[in-house]
């Protein structure tokens, strides 16, 4: 018999759950046997309760369309026909949003400057990551001392501006400074526009980047970015001090965004934390429950961009009305919309590398039905505890949150005893 959408995903996560054996792949605590001998899940400390779904949730897909389905409507049945459909997957969102040009094997790193801060020593860069060989404004910060095996992980902090990741901008979006501390080397980068200064900070960098400024734009703005954060991920497996293979990804809402479109389109961070950039294409006008986090991928700076015109940021124009308030659909978003893609397709291509949604206002409970897509290719792959959503009220971050982020590179990135 024919198996439904949510029936093909139900099935294959309740017999992958039971099954669950290794494959023999590269993720997040190292790479498996090479016999595909089975290993034992490491969930990060006390986060163990976030990798499964509410009960009200637990085998709730939605209505979207499985990941395991190819385009033509046959099933992805083993881990073989899994990496068709992934390279499927991966080639359609690149058709719909712009190729990308060749990554940047060995970026340029100028140095600015470099400070003392308290242990870690924090240098002023410029990169070149972006499109076109553009140099953007990143500050690394490395700790001090000698690292266990000689090298450190690291994190990518993606933002609108590189100051705040550091600890010098708005509060609780210092993801970088406080790895840092706990021993991870991490690189803050902001929006290839957005230009270092330490005079000014907590200051909003309202501009948006939708490429080299009067260049025609090729690529979508957030696929723009995502390339920029790949070039960024090579700057960082490339420093001495830097294990290249255990780099992670985090951004909050922007950044959110742009980590999660990183991390799905670049499969060599090993991990990633996206916080509450909304996870899935959603025309619901929340604007009164989330007024600073809206869920809009619509937009010219996302995926609205018509492609072929000139980069102009200051004729971007403001956030714009919600499709279904009448705003018509642009770009890439409305091919992707209109074709019946969402999301949940970019999230399958992490599998099996770990993802965690520090959820708030954008990414409540509700969302789990995606996220169990997820979950289902992990499952056929022979992989558990892969995909986790936390939760807090409201959509800036929290200590709390904050704490579950942290924990969550640790646990993943820090070698094994």
């Amino acid at each position: 018999m024919e198996f439904t959408r949510m029936s093909l995903s139900k099935c294959v996560l309740l017999v992958g759950l039971a099954t669950a054996q290794a494959a023999a792949v590269s993720c997040g605590e190292g790479v498996a046997e090479a016999d595909g001998t089975e290993r034992a899940t490491r969930v990060p400390a006390g986060l163990a309760e976030f990798f499964t779904p509410p009960e009200k949730y637990r085998f709730d897909f939605g209505s979207f369309r499985s990941p395991l389905l190819f385009a033509d409507g046959a099933r992805v049945r083993t881990p073989a026909d899994w990496q068709r459909r992934r390279a499927e997957i991966h080639l359609s969102w690149h058709q719909f949003m712009g190729p990308w040009p060749p990554l940047i094997e060995k970026p340029r790193v100028e140095m600015v400057n470099t400070t003392r801060r308290g242990n870690v020593s924090q240098q002023q860069l410029r990169i070149e990551i972006a499109l076109g060989g553009e140099m953007v404004d990143a500050l690394l910060l490395v700790p001090e001392g000698e690292a266990p095996g000689g090298k450190r992980p690291a994190v990518l902090v993606v933002y609108y501006d590189a100051e705040t990741g550091v600890g010098l901008g708005a509060p609780l979006r210092d993801y970088g400074w406080q790895l840092a501390r706990r021993g991870f080397v991490t690189l803050s980068i902001g929006k290839p526009n957005a230009k270092i200064d330490l005079k000014t900070t907590n200051q909003p960098r309202t501009e948006p980047y939708l490429g080299p400024v009067g260049k025609p734009v090729r690529v979508q703005p957030l696929s723009a970015l995502a390339y920029a954060a790949a070039n960024a991920h090579t700057v960082l497996a490339q420093r001495p001090e830097v294990q290249p293979d255990r780099i992670g990804i985090v951004g909050h809402s922007f950044g959110g965004k742009w980590a999660m479109f990183a991390s799905c389109l670049y499969d060599k961070f090993a991990c990633a934390v996206w916080s509450d950039p909304g996870i899935v294409f959603d025309e619901r006008d929340r604007r009164k429950q989330n007024p600073s986090g809206s869920v809009n991928y619509w937009d010219v700076w996302y995926l609205g961009f018509e492609l072929g015109a000139v980069a102009d940021p200051k004729a971007a124009g403001p956030f714009r009305k919600l499709p279904t308030e009448g705003q018509p659909r642009t770009g890439a978003y409305k091919s992707l919309v209109e074709s019946g893609h969402d999301l949940v397709e970019l999230h399958a291509l992490m599998a099996p590398r770990p993802f965690l949604i520090s959820g708030g206002t954008a990414d409540l409970p509700e969302r789990w039905p995606a996220l169990n897509q997820a979950i289902a290719v992990n499952a056929l792959l022979g992989y558990n505890d892969r995909v986790a959503m936390t939760r807090r009220d409201g959509h800036s971050p929290t200590e709390q949150a904050n704490e579950q982020v942290y924990r969550f590179f640790e646990g993943w990135l820090n070698p094994p005893n």
